[in-house]
């Protein structure tokens, strides 16, 4: 883990949370006591920070208090800032990527290995949510290019899917909105048997299903008013800090932020850059993807800006 900035400021109570997951990839959770803030929830492990310790300090030393491990490795998640009626938090959440010991409750709290995507049963306190959004989604969005016919549409979702990608967005503009729903009925399954979720235009009457998610373009994202019912995760194309905002309060499970860098497909448009970027993940608490002149190697760093990861066309050229 990289040194932070000491914790100094007193208006938010910041808390460094870790995510530790088993060998079988199943997340620790427990369960905060019914006298306490939000008590009778389940958390992700963790504490506050004192004044002068770096977040990487307070989460080994809370984890190490709490649980009985010693963290040799974590990389970040997701930073929530949310607003309690009585308290406002700051939330640094870690991907914990190498510990040692075998984790046992320390503070008599009842602890539980869950299935990543079992977490959605459980009831946590509001600012936790977007952790479990983040922790079931993958490090890489796949954008499938448009006009193709549908014997190559098939073939690269098969390809991506075979690689182990496990977030596609089939755009398809050039289809007919007939031509689309019918070869839907076929990818659906093909996404399902992969466990992977397949993303769908927002345009066509779709009926939400298991393997389907729903992505949101731009002047989809500006008139809508409130989330569309029904479908489990929702996506919105975002290229201002406003494009985030409005996603945010419109109730979306995650977005993705363009152009980062330079791209050949829409080379009139002014890259975001890096830093700027950076700076607007921090009023965001929805997993975001960078894209646009993203290739494998920007991973790390896109990690390292709060991004969850990448996404692109190019990226995945089949």
């Amino acid at each position: 883990m990289s040194a932070s900035t000491p914790n100094t400021a007193p208006d938010r109570l910041h808390v460094a949370v870790g995510v530790v997951r088993d060998a079988g990839g199943n997340v620790l959770i427990s369960r905060r006591p019914d006298h306490v803030h939000q008590g009778g929830l389940w958390e992700f492990p963790g504490g506050k920070c004192e004044p002068g310790e770096t977040v990487e300090q307070a989460l080994k030393r809370e984890l190490h208090e709490e649980l009985g491990i010693e963290i040799t490795a974590a990389e970040p998640l997701i930073q929530i800032r949310h607003n309690y009626p009585d308290r406002r938090v700051l939330l640094d959440v870690f991907q914990v990527t190498r510990f040692s010991g075998q984790p046992r409750s320390k503070e008599a709290q009842p602890l539980r290995w869950v299935p990543p995507q079992q977490l959605y049963r459980y009831p946590f306190p509001a600012a936790d949510y977007p952790i479990v959004t983040a922790i079931n989604l993958p490090p890489y969005y796949a954008i499938l290019e448009n006009g193709c016919d549908a014997a190559t549409y098939r073939n690269r979702l098969k390809i991506l899917l075979d690689r182990g990608v496990r977030l596609i967005y089939w755009r398809a503009r050039d289809l007919s909105p007939g031509a689309y729903l019918q070869l839907l009925e076929e990818f659906r399954p093909l996404a399902a048997a992969a466990q992977a979720i397949l993303m769908v235009r927002c345009q066509f009457d779709i009926v939400p299903q298991p393997s389907l998610g729903l992505h949101l373009d731009s002047p989809t994202l500006i008139h809508l008013r409130r989330r569309p019912a029904g479908w489990q995760l929702i996506g919105a194309a975002c290229h201002t800090l406003d494009d985030l905002l409005r996603a945010q309060t419109l109730g979306v499970d995650f977005a993705t932020l363009s152009p980062i860098l330079p791209t050949p497909t829409h080379p009139q448009a002014d890259p975001i850059g890096w830093r700027t970027a950076k700076q607007w993940l921090t009023r965001i608490n929805r997993p975001v993807y960078f894209l646009g002149g993203m290739e494998q190697s920007d991973l790390s760093r896109a990690r390292a800006c709060g991004a969850q990861g990448i996404a692109g066309i190019r990226l995945f050229a089949i």
